[in-house]
C-alpha cells in the first residue's frame, strides 16, 4: 500500500469516527434525557399509575420534544465543541464530552422544548390543565432529573472508557513479552468495551493500532517476527 492509500485510509476514519461520535452520543444522551424525563414526571405526579405517566410522558415526546431533542443535542455538543476547543472536530476524551455538553447549553435547550411541547399537548388535550400547571411549575425537577441522569451516564462512560484504557495497556504488556494468549485476552475485552463505550479519538487509534498489530501476529501464525514495515504499516492504518 503506497502513502496515497494510507493517506485515503485516514480521511475515511476521520469521517467515519466522527459519525460514530455523533451517532452514539445522540442515541445514548437521547434515551438518558428521556429516563429523566419519566423520573421528574413521577416526582412531580407521584399519585399516578405507571400507565398515566406513560401516556403523560408519551404525549410530551410526540409534540415536538423527542425531535426537538435530537436537533438540541447536535446543535449544542458542535457549540459546545467550539467552546471547549475541540478543534478536530472529534472528542479526543471523555472530559471533552462532558465539556461539551455542559457549555453547549443542552438542559437550557430542553427546558424551552419542554415548554412548548407541554403547550401543545395541553393545546390538543393530550393532557389536562391541571396537569400542564404541575408540570410547568415543577420544570426544574424536571430538567434536575434530567441533568442528574446525564451525569450518570457520563460516569458510567468515563468508568468504561477507563476499563478500555486498562485492557489496551494489558494487551501491551503481553505485547512486550510476546505472550498470544494473554494478547488474545486482552483483545477480546477490548473488542467488547469498544461496542459500550463512546468513540474517542485516542481511545479508538490505539485501540485500532492494537487491532492491526494483533492480527498481524495472528496471521502470521502467532509468530512476532513482524517487518518493522509491516508495523510501521499497520501503525499507520488506524
Amino acid at each position: 500500500m503506497n502513502n496515497l492509500e494510507v493517506e485515503n485510509e485516514v480521511n475515511k476514519y476521520e469521517i467515519s469516527l466522527y459519525d460514530k461520535q455523533k451517532n452514539f452520543i445522540e442515541t445514548d444522551l437521547g434515551k438518558t434525557i428521556n429516563a429523566g424525563l419519566d423520573i421528574g414526571i413521577k416526582a412531580l405526579l407521584p399519585n399516578l399509575i405507571e400507565n398515566q405517566v406513560i401516556s403523560i410522558k408519551n404525549a410530551i415526546i410526540e409534540q415536538g420534544f423527542k425531535s426537538g431533542i435530537k436537533e438540541t443535542i447536535n446543535s449544542c455538543l458542535d457549540v459546545g465543541k467550539s467552546i471547549s476547543g475541540v478543534v478536530t472536530g472529534n472528542f479526543e476524551n471523555i472530559s471533552q464530552v462532558q465539556l461539551a455538553v455542559k457549555n453547549g447549553g443542552v438542559l437550557d435547550t430542553i427546558s424551552k422544548i419542554l415548554d412548548m411541547a407541554i403547550n401543545l399537548a395541553k393545546s390538543k388535550n393530550l393532557i389536562s390543565n391541571n396537569i400542564s400547571k404541575i408540570l410547568k411549575q415543577g420544570k426544574n425537577t424536571i430538567i434536575s432529573s434530567i441533568s442528574d441522569k446525564i451525569e450518570e451516564t457520563l460516569s458510567e462512560q468515563l468508568k468504561a472508557v477507563e476499563k478500555l484504557e486498562k485492557y489496551c495497556e494489558n494487551w501491551g504488556n503481553a505485547y512486550g513479552n510476546q505472550d498470544f494468549l494473554n494478547m488474545e485476552k486482552a483483545y477480546k475485552n477490548i473488542e467488547n468495551y469498544l461496542n459500550k463505550t463512546i468513540p474517542l479519538e485516542n481511545t479508538i487509534k490505539e485501540a485500532r493500532k492494537i487491532e492491526n498489530i494483533h492480527n498481524l501476529i495472528k496471521n502470521n501464525g502467532k509468530n512476532f517476527n513482524i517487518s518493522p514495515e509491516e508495523k510501521t504499516l499497520a501503525e499507520k492504518l488506524i
